[in-house]
This record gives structure tokens, sequence and C-alpha cells, in this order.
């Protein structure tokens, strides 16, 4: 049976603390995190650094699995919502936006996306046009949304495009479904991050959709909403900053 990771806090484990109410997409120390995690965020997908001593069995076969779900997408005009470093969004085909909320994660995605282009931008308020995509990506952010602001992103995702598919951790046995994480940055620097694991089944639910990967490590899933059923308000969003490519943000 596969246990929890040695030194990883549960909800548990925060008993007699004061322990924040859940937030991710516009929690400030979320934010001060993955800002100062920009340069070693890949570290994870390549098993190297803090993570190079992890057991992980079978995980850089699913890496591959789940970059090949993304480079097999139909082309499309896709919108990558939490883009991070870009490892997944340099493989999308068609004409590709990359958003994030950190500009240090969003300057190492411009430059795997020479002719794409790349938004600092609120995931809770696309700063584009209702239906301006076809489709929306992304890639291991729902799982770390709180339940209101998962409505908040799905009801953003309906206005801004007709498909969703999200890539996300498996839970797996012996782990907790909810966390609350301390990670830890190769400065040494310490953070709180919420973070949930989810099933293949559970994540289609969530989304209304189906499954289409089912790992030990990685879950993804995709919904279609019917053009007509699309929400028609908030049409911009001021205040998000480009970079690469023509713009495409309001």
């Amino acid at each position: 049976m596969q246990q929890q990771r040695a030194g990883e806090p549960r909800l548990a484990d925060f008993d007699g603390m004061t322990v924040p109410p859940a937030a991710f997409a516009r929690d400030p120390v979320t934010a001060a995190y993955y800002e100062q995690r920009a340069a070693e965020y890949d570290q994870w997908y390549y098993s190297q650094g803090r993570f190079a001593e992890r057991d992980r069995p079978g995980w850089a076969a699913e890496v591959d699995q789940v970059v090949q779900l993304v480079v097999d997408l139909p082309v499309a005009r896709t919108l990558d919502v939490a883009c991070g470093s870009g490892f997944l969004t340099r493989h999308l085909r068609g004409d590709v936006v990359g958003l994030d909320q950190s500009p240090a994660m969003v300057e190492v995605a411009r430059l795997r996306l020479p002719r794409g282009v790349t938004v600092v931008g609120d995931a809770l308020v696309l700063p584009f046009v209702e239906s301006a995509f076809d489709r929306v990506l992304t890639g291991h952010f729902y799982g770390h949304l709180p339940v209101d602001e998962r409505a908040v992103f799905l009801a953003e995702v309906q206005r801004a495009a007709r498909e969703l598919i999200v890539i996300d951790s498996a839970l797996r046995p012996g782990m907790e479904a909810e966390q609350w994480q301390q990670r830890v940055l190769n400065n040494g620097s310490r953070y709180q991050i919420y973070k949930r694991y989810l099933t293949a089944d559970q994540l289609a639910h969530e989304i209304g959709g189906e499954k289409l990967f089912d790992g030990r490590w990685f879950v993804a899933a995709r919904t279609l909403w019917l053009a007509g059923a699309r929400r028609t308000h908030s049409p911009t969003a001021p205040g998000a900053t480009c970079s690469g490519g023509s713009p495409t943000a309001s």
C-alpha cells in the first residue's frame, strides 16, 4: 500500500494549530511560493533536485504518457491556465496562449513558446473576451483549488471556451485526498500549500465530463459545453500583461 510521504503534513497534523482557510488562486503566500519556484519547477517532472530521491515507480513513463496526451490533442486555439513553466504548454498544437499569475513562471514559459503568447493574469478573472478560445487546458491547478475557487474557475472557463481539459495528481492508496503540504524549495524556504488528490472518475464527475487518463500518478478529464450554455457576463478583464506573439488579451 502506498503510504503518505515522510514529512508531508496532513490536515490532521494541524490539530491545535491555526490552519489558514483553504485558498490558492488568490492566496499571496501561494503566489510567493510559485514565483520563487519558477526556476526549479521542472525538477518535479524530471525527478531532479529535491525530487531525485523520491520513490516514484513508473513516474517517468507516466510523465511521457501525459505529454503524449497533450501532443495528440487536435489543433485548436488553446488557453493553458496556470501554465507554469510551459512544460505541457509547449506540446499544444495551434494558436496557444499560456496564462499564469507568476511573472517568473511566465518568463520561463515565454522562452518555450516562441510562436505563442504568454500572459500574467488571474485565472479566476480571465482577461479575454467571451468565446476567445476553443479549449482551455489546465495542469496541476484545479486540484489546488478549494470549492469556492473551483466554482469561479469553472464558470470563467465556460465563458472563455467550449472545452476544458484538466490534468492533475492521482489519489493513490494510503494518501489523504485533501492536504495542507509543507513545500520546501532549494533555498530552504518553506510554504504551506493546499492540495487535493483525485481519482479520474472523481475529476470527470466534478467537471461534468469524461476521463481521459487514469494512471498511478496522474489523472485527466475533459468536458465540452454546448455553445448556448455559455455565460454572457464579464466580457473582458483589464490588467493583464502579455509577452511574445500577437497580443490576444484585452
